[in-house]
C-alpha cells in the first residue's frame, strides 16, 4: 500500500491466473447461452466460438466482476476504510496471465481526537423582561386586529390606504394585485408610496417610480426601480382588541392574563436560550475544528459543496426566483465554497468521532417522536410520512441529525461556561 498525499492511497493489485480462468469460463456460459450466430441454434454454439466472437465483451464483463471483488478484499485486507469509488489504472490483462492493475482512491481519515471535553466558551443566561413580554402581547394584539372601512377623506401620515397596483415597467415579471394595505409613512412602507399617495383621495388614479433598497427582501425587486400604476380604493382603520382576560382567553388554554404573559414569558425565555446555546455550540465545533489537525476526503469536500449550492438554490426558488436561470461555474463555485465546505466535513468527522466515543447513540422512539413532529408540521398521515421518508432514504439522514445534537448537547453540557 502507498500513501499518496493527504487520504489518497493507491494499491497494487494482481488477481491470480487461475481466478482470472475460473471466472472467465463462468462469463463465457453465460455468452453461450445467449449468443446467436449463424449455422447454431440459440445456446448451441461452441465455447470456442463464443470466445473469439466475443472476446472484447468477455475482457470487459471479467473485469467487471474481478477488479471490484479483489479491490475490495485488499482494502479489507489492509484495513482501509475506502471512501467513494477507487479509479482504476495500468490494467494489465493478458491470457493465461494474472490480471494486474493499479487503483487509486481515499480513505476514510483517522486521527487523534483533542481533548472536547471542557472547552471554553463565552455564555450568559437569557433573561426576559416585561417589557419584552409586552411587547409580544403587543404583537399578538395586532395580529387579531379588525379593519374598519372609513369614510372617504384625503390619505394623511398614519392612514392605512386600500388600492390596486400593477407594474407597468422595471420589473423582470409582472406585479398585479386587486387590493393591498399601505400603511402611509410606516417603517415598512418604501418612501415612494408614502410620498405618492399621501394627500391623494379614494378614486384617485396615479403613477409613479418606487425604488428599492439594495438590500430588500425579495432578490427579484432587491436595487429595482418599478414604475407602478395605483388606484386608491379607500381606506381603513384598524381596531385593537382590548387587553383584558377575554383576550387571553380568545388566544388559548388561558384563564387570565396572568397566566397568558407567563406563558408568553417562557417561551421568549426558551427560544433565547435556544439561539444562545445555538451560537455558543457554534463557538465550540469552531474551536474543535482548530485543534484537530487532519485531511479530508476531496469526495466528502465535493458533497459538501453539492450540498451547499442546492440549499441556496432551493433558498432562491423559495423566493421565487428559477434556479435554471443561472448559468452555475461549478470551478468557481468551487473555489468559494471550498474553504467552508471543508470546516463543515471537519466538523462532522469531529462530530461523529466523539458520538462513538461517548456511546451516543438514536433510538428508534426518538426517531418515531421526529417522524411524528414532521408528519403534524406537513398535516399528513404518519403512515404516508413514514413510508416517504423510508423509501427516499430520510430515515437515515434523521437518525443522524438526532445523533449530532445529542453529541452538541454534550459537548456543550460538558464546556466551561465564561461570561460574555
Amino acid at each position: 500500500m502507498a500513501l499518496m498525499e493527504g487520504c489518497k492511497h493507491e494499491l497494487e493489485i494482481s488477481i491470480p491466473a487461475e481466478a482470472v480462468e475460473a471466472e472467465t469460463g463462468k462469463v463465457v456460459k453465460t455468452f453461450q447461452e445467449k449468443a446467436k450466430l449463424p449455422g447454431f441454434r440459440p445456446g448451441k454454439v461452441p465455447a470456442s466460438l463464443v470466445r473469439r466472437n466475443f472476446a472484447g465483451d468477455i475482457r470487459q464483463k471479467v473485469l467487471e466482476i474481478l477488479v471490484p471483488r479483489f479491490f475490495d478484499a485488499k482494502a479489507k485486507d489492509e484495513n482501509l476504510r475506502v471512501v467513494g469509488t477507487p479509479s482504476i489504472s495500468d490494467v494489465h490483462f493478458h491470457d493465461g496471465e494474472p490480471i494486474r492493475f493499479k487503483a487509486q482512491f481515499e480513505v476514510f481519515p483517522e486521527f487523534q481526537l483533542a481533548e472536547y471535553k471542557g472547552v471554553e466558551v463565552a455564555y450568559g443566561q437569557p433573561e426576559v423582561t416585561d417589557e419584552d413580554v409586552s411587547k409580544r402581547v403587543e404583537e399578538i394584539r395586532d395580529s387579531k386586529a379588525t379593519w374598519v372601512n372609513e369614510e372617504p377623506r384625503t390619505l394623511a401620515e398614519g392612514d392605512h390606504a386600500v388600492v390596486s397596483l400593477e407594474s407597468l415597467s422595471g420589473a423582470d415579471s409582472p406585479i398585479k394585485s386587486d387590493e393591498v394595505v399601505v400603511l402611509i409613512g410606516g417603517a415598512e412602507t418604501l418612501q415612494g408610496f408614502t410620498e405618492n399617495l399621501r394627500g391623494a383621495s379614494p378614486g384617485d388614479e396615479k403613477e409613479f417610480d418606487v425604488t428599492y433598497p439594495e438590500d430588500y427582501g425579495q432578490e427579484k425587486l432587491a436595487g429595482k426601480t418599478i414604475r407602478f400604476r395605483v388606484v386608491v380604493k379607500g381606506l381603513r382603520r384598524k381596531e385593537l382588541p382590548e387587553v383584558n382576560d377575554d383576550f387571553a382567553q380568545d388566544i388559548g388554554d388561558f384563564r387570565t392574563m396572568d397566566e397568558l404573559k407567563e406563558a408568553l414569558r417562557k417561551s421568549i425565555l426558551a427560544q433565547r436560550e435556544a439561539e444562545a446555546q445555538r451560537q455558543a455550540k457554534d463557538k465550540i465545533v469552531e474551536k474543535l475544528v482548530e485543534a484537530n489537525e487532519f485531511p479530508v476526503p476531496e469526495a466528502f469536500v465535493e458533497r459538501q459543496i453539492e450540498n451547499r449550492v442546492e440549499q441556496r438554490l432551493q433558498t432562491l426558488a423559495q423566493q421565487g426566483v428559477d434556479p435554471r436561470s443561472f448559468k452555475l461555474d461549478w470551478e468557481k463555485i468551487k473555489t468559494a465554497q471550498r474553504d467552508a465546505a471543508i470546516r463543515e466535513v471537519k466538523a462532522s468527522l469531529i462530530l461523529g468521532k466523539v458520538a462513538e466515543r461517548e456511546a451516543i447513540g438514536v433510538t428508534n422512539d426518538e426517531v418515531d417522536r421526529e417522524v411524528e413532529r414532521i408528519a403534524r408540521q406537513n398535516r399528513e398521515p404518519l403512515a404516508a410520512v413514514r413510508k416517504k421518508l423510508t423509501e427516499d432514504g430520510s430515515m437515515d439522514r434523521i437518525a443522524s441529525h438526532i445523533q449530532t445534537e445529542k453529541t452538541l448537547n454534550f459537548l456543550f453540557d460538558k464546556a466551561t461556561k465564561t461570561a460574555g
